[in-house]
């Protein structure tokens, strides 16, 4: 069994105005597909309530680096009280949604990926071994590059929250 190793711990997300619920989620998607990260959806639900709907999407993208070592980045996001409103921009009606979101980014190096390390015990201790003396600068890698792209998709989440923000106002 794999072994992962918790990098990023609840780096968090919160905003609370105008969005676009299809653009957030083809913003989320491209961004993993252009980084060539394997798209994981664990979870996407929909609930209509009198307050408004509220959606819950869990993905859990991973991107094999090498035959050990993969990395996984778990993304929770949760949409409240979402209600549909029309704006005025530029003289032009939009169709844009108004709610809640919280993003909650969870990062994660997973090491014996293929679990082959862990069939015996000598293969396990050597592993580790391995792990810890030998392959320290590739985990290390592993962690700079798994760091990188957990910022650069929280940078881009949080520019296209502000560019909703300062654009539409009723």
């Amino acid at each position: 069994m794999a072994e992962r190793h918790l990098i990023v711990d609840h780096l968090k997300l919160s905003y609370t105005g105008f969005m676009n619920v299809s653009e957030l989620y083809a913003l989320i998607s491209s961004w993993f597909y252009e980084k060539g990260w394997d798209w994981y959806e664990k979870l996407n639900e929909e609930q209509v309530l009198p307050s408004g709907k509220q959606f819950q999407l869990a993905v859990e993208p991973f991107r094999n680096i090498t035959d050990y070592y993969a990395l996984v980045i778990a993304l929770k996001l949760n949409i409240a009280d979402v209600q549909n409103v029309s704006v005025e921009h530029d003289g032009k009606k939009l169709q844009v949604q108004q709610g809640t979101l919280h993003i909650t980014f969870d990062g994660y190096v997973v090491s014996d990926r293929k679990g082959k390390w862990q069939a015996k015990p000598f293969w396990w201790l050597l592993g580790m071994v391995l792990e810890k003396y030998f392959f320290r600068e590739h985990y290390a890698k592993a962690e700079r590059w798994l760091k990188d792209d957990v910022e650069d998709l929280h940078g881009r989440l949080k520019k296209f929250l502000n560019t909703f923000q300062y654009t539409y106002r009723p």
